[in-house]
């Protein structure tokens, strides 16, 4: 008796997880890392980022 293998649907992430990228690879898909929030009255004042 042969045993099939059937699956419904996508295997779960835990089972398989997603490829390692390093940071290389990220800054090339994603760009440089940004502040989440716009810099306040002050800083763009004096110049701070």
């Amino acid at each position: 008796m042969a045993s099939y293998t059937f699956r419904s649907s996508r295997p779960d992430v835990w089972t398989m997880p997603r490829p390692h990228r390093d940071a290389s690879q990220r800054y090339h898909a994603h760009g440089p890392i940004l502040p989440m929030e716009e810099p306040g009255f002050l800083a763009r004042l004096f110049g701070r980022t």
